[in-house]
């Protein structure tokens, strides 16, 4: 179905068949559900403060385990959050966060793959690219040139990459 076949539907029913669809909608589907828990409660504190104990857990986790090291995880709650609508600044600090948990489990560790550089960088390359597109790169200023120096001093072997952007961005 269309948008516009669908635009048009939805203004054919009347108010309590449309509020019936809701519900019906907000039951069947976890989706929606937490659509309208965040629309209505968004608690972006507590989202971010969770997010980041889940991407910290992978490089980091609790009792002595082995990292995972899944940038898998922090991308799919960032793509959540995305969908959601979460305020930029509280979503930029959780891609910020992802690229600063990475720096500090590699910091010393000579078994870092370029794998895991190139990975870090393609974060880092999404969070610069969403505070320009938000508008919000000063509050982020310090933690690009923070994130560009710490890179640069550990010789990964893309740091010219991460202080190319560094560079547009802190001109």
């Amino acid at each position: 179905m269309s948008k516009r076949a669908f635009k048009k539907y939805v203004k054919s029913l009347n108010k309590e068949d449309l509020e019936e669809q809701i519900m019906d909608l907000y039951e069947r589907f976890d989706e929606v559900k937490v659509f309208y828990n965040f629309v209505f409660n968004p608690n972006e504190d507590k989202l971010v403060k969770d997010a980041k104990f889940k991407i910290g857990k992978e490089y980091f986790p609790p009792n002595n385990r082995r990292p995972k090291k899944r940038r898998s995880v922090a991308h799919k709650l960032i793509k959540h959050f995305l969908k959601l609508g979460m305020e930029p600044h509280a979503l930029a600090d959780v891609m910020f966060y992802n690229v600063e948990i990475a720096q500090a489990y590699a910091h010393g560790k000579d078994t870092i793959t370029e794998a895991f550089h190139k990975s870090i960088f393609k974060s880092f390359e999404q969070a610069v690219t969403y505070v320009i597109e938000n508008g919000i790169v000063e509050e982020f200023k310090e933690r690009i040139k923070k994130i560009t120096i710490e890179v640069h001093d550990a010789n990964w072997a893309n740091s010219y990459n991460f202080v190319a952007i560094a560079d547009r961005v802190l001109e």
